[in-house]
């Protein structure tokens, strides 16, 4: 008869059995396992090192793109504003300070001149803040002669206010704002923290560029974003032109340059630039302004459905 001894050794000789079986099984394994693992390591380590040279080849590129674009930008864009001012917004704190400038010199080598720089706080977009905005654009602080949409939308009255004393009227003999009525509003509206001004001083302008960079990160992005656009169509059609201006963040959803250019008319009436940060992206939003001069708008850069830069002016004879 079988007892328990019986049992128990039995089942210690399986367990040894297995053991033994995981341990040559191991063993047997282990040297083809270690090469695989150690060739696919030594191919993503060469895989690695590939990366790294395109990458520094692209960067390369870039950099070798982007001198030859400041080097010829002058010569493009030579009389494009011959004449003209531009006022530059800056909607958010985002945007660098050597986009400014770079741009600024653009605008000065095409014979134009920048009026001024204005750079948007985060309270601006704020729909926390837009009661007491609201209030004071509907005040009666407002400079003689503005006349405000009828609306309750704080983002089209605010923008309408500021086209009305920041730009020059395009139509002949248009009575141009008053500068003393301007500065009023500038600072009216830096006392509520919805904006600051970077320049000296700001005059009106014949041109507005509104200067972006990546999207709104807050849940109420969206609404953020409607605020600048009824801005950017306000500037436009109180002057000669808007240009909104960003990188390529911006052209995503709800990046100011994307909202814009996926509204068949808001896209129509404001020229859009997706590379600012650029040299290429810099000569477009110049160039750009002269084609809003003469009535057409566009997109530029390299985003999906865009031109490279608008078409450069013919020289004069």
């Amino acid at each position: 008869m079988i007892d328990f001894r019986y049992h128990l050794v039995s089942l210690i000789a399986v367990f040894l059995a297995v053991a033994l079986g995981i341990v040559i099984g191991t063993t047997a394994l282990n040297a083809p396992i270690l090469e695989d693992l150690e060739g696919e390591v030594a191919a993503l380590a060469e895989d690695k090192r590939e990366l790294e040279t395109q990458t520094q080849e692209l960067q390369a590129q870039v950099d070798t793109g982007d001198a030859f674009g400041q080097a010829v930008a002058p010569a493009l864009v030579a009389g494009s504003l011959a004449g003209r001012s531009v006022v530059l917004v800056a909607i958010s704190e985002d945007v660098a300070v050597e986009t400014v400038e770079e741009l600024t010199t653009l605008v000065g080598e095409a014979g134009g001149t920048v009026t001024g720089t204005i750079r948007l706080q985060p309270g601006y977009t704020d729909p926390a803040v837009a009661a007491e905005v609201q209030s004071y654009v509907t005040g009666p602080g407002l400079p003689t002669g503005v006349t405000l949409p009828e609306t309750d939308d704080t983002g089209q009255l605010v923008g309408s206010l500021l086209g009305q004393v920041l730009m020059r009227p395009a139509a002949p003999g248009a009575t141009v704002p008053d500068t003393a009525a301007l500065s009023s509003v500038l600072a009216g509206l830096r006392a509520l923290d919805v904006l600051d001004v970077e320049s000296a001083s700001v005059t009106p302008a014949d041109f507005a560029v509104l200067l972006t960079a990546g999207a709104p990160a807050e849940e109420d992005g969206a609404q953020r974003t409607d605020t600048l656009v009824d801005l950017a169509l306000a500037l436009d059609a109180a002057g000669s032109g808007a240009v909104v201006a960003g990188d390529a963040a911006s052209a995503g959803d709800p990046g100011l340059v994307g909202v814009i250019r996926a509204d068949p008319e808001d896209s129509a009436a404001v020229s859009t630039v997706d590379n600012v940060d650029t040299a290429p992206g810099r000569i477009s939003t110049v160039l750009a302004l002269g084609r809003e001069g003469a009535g057409t708008s566009g997109a530029y850069g390299v985003g999906e459905d865009t031109q490279p830069v608008p078409p450069v002016p013919a020289a004069a004879p």
